[in-house]
């Protein structure tokens, strides 16, 4: 087996590196989320005419037609930058229904999408339903002039700077999947920031009328793209944690070998060296699962809904150990806000939450 990536893929890999060691230091980051939007918009339209946003799509839509090895391409070079740019809510989650969905305006909303104007986001989580997103309160009701939507959804990734949402339901105690404006009436919006520096929002939908046009899909077809987008999904922050944990790592061992304590580097001390090769060990073992995760997504076997469950797992535990060995080793400067070495561990945590975490995908994987 052919494990090696292509010319292309490295040229893709290459061009991310070199754009986030230009424009993407920590300090850049630092005023990127405190900035109302939570991301440069200058980045994003950068990201457009780099071509990155056409990544996944197909050709018929204006996209390169690539797939999941290309987006843990991104997204492992993202991670080791902490980019904030709602690349995961817009393209990836917001691209995969889409794109197989039959709407009518489907083209046109992909195309504003790969330009950089327009943002989509999926409104899916909710208050007190757990990771069991398909059994969601949310009701997409008919009525005479098409469905009315009503409920809430929360952890609204890029909620604030959305255009459209992609919005789970349930129509008749089955799935559905709607598209809905940012500025349709009977919607409201509040935004926030979570833990890792994120902007997310809080939606209400009061009798919010949806036309027929604008659904994305019913019933098992909307629970077979919902299924699909949660593997794709977990898949890219996945690789995003890779290449945290690729960075923590590297940045630790820089700081022992620059930290003296009795007139030595403290990266002569042993019981030092074992957590290092433990953060090392630890995040080769994440990244050969991903490995086999992204090959199994590329090839639609069946069986990669359960390696993205095991995968999901290995990340949980590993971005945990990684990330508490990189502050405790950098001491007491690793939890200051001054420090990226914190943020990555706060990235961690977060990642560990999204679409189910360690327990979670422990159930699914043995179910």
């Amino acid at each position: 087996m052919n494990l090696n990536y292509s010319d292309e893929q490295n040229m893709l890999r290459e061009q991310v590196l070199k754009f986030c060691e230009t424009n993407y230091d920590f300090i850049d980051r630092e005023k990127i989320l405190d900035s109302d939007s939570g991301y440069n918009e200058e980045n994003w339209k950068q990201f457009a005419e780099l071509g990155w946003l056409a990544v996944p799509f197909k050709e018929d839509n204006g996209g390169f037609n690539f797939g999941p090895i290309e987006l843990t391409v991104l997204f492992e070079e993202f991670g080791k930058a902490l980019v904030v740019e709602p690349y995961l809510s817009s393209v990836v989650m917001s691209g995969t229904i889409l794109e197989a969905s039959n709407i009518p305006e489907k083209s046109e909303i992909i195309e504003k999408i790969i330009s950089g104007e327009h943002q989509v986001s999926v409104a899916y989580a909710e208050p007190n339903v757990g990771y069991n997103f398909l059994d969601c309160n949310t009701t997409l009701s008919k009525d005479a002039d098409g469905f009315s939507l009503n409920g809430s959804k929360s952890l609204v990734l890029n909620g604030g700077n959305a255009n459209k949402f992609i919005v789970l339901a349930t129509h008749d105690n089955a799935p559905a999947l709607a598209l809905v404006e940012a500025d349709v009436e009977g919607l409201s919006i509040q935004s926030f920031k979570t833990l890792d520096g994120q902007t997310c929002g809080e939606l209400t939908f009061e009798n919010v009328s949806v036309s027929s046009e604008s659904i994305l899909a019913l019933g098992d077809e909307a629970k077979l793209l919902f299924n699909k987008m949660l593997d794709v999904s977990i898949l890219c922050i996945s690789a995003e944690a890779v290449g945290a944990m690729t960075s923590s790592y590297m940045k630790t061992v820089q700081y022992t070998k620059e930290r003296e304590q009795f007139s030595q580097p403290i990266s002569n001390f042993q019981v030092l060296q074992h957590r290092m090769v433990d953060m090392f060990i630890e995040t080769e073992l994440t990244k050969s699962l991903m490995i086999k995760a992204t090959l199994q997504l590329d090839s639609d076997d069946p069986e990669a809904s359960k390696t993205i469950s095991a995968l999901k797992v290995q990340v949980g535990k590993a971005g945990r150990l990684v990330g508490q060995h990189a502050v405790q080793l950098h001491g007491g400067m690793g939890v200051s806000n001054e420090m990226s070495i914190g943020h990555y561990l706060k990235r961690f945590t977060a990642i560990d939450s999204m679409f189910g975490n360690t327990q979670h995908h422990i159930n699914k994987y043995q179910s």
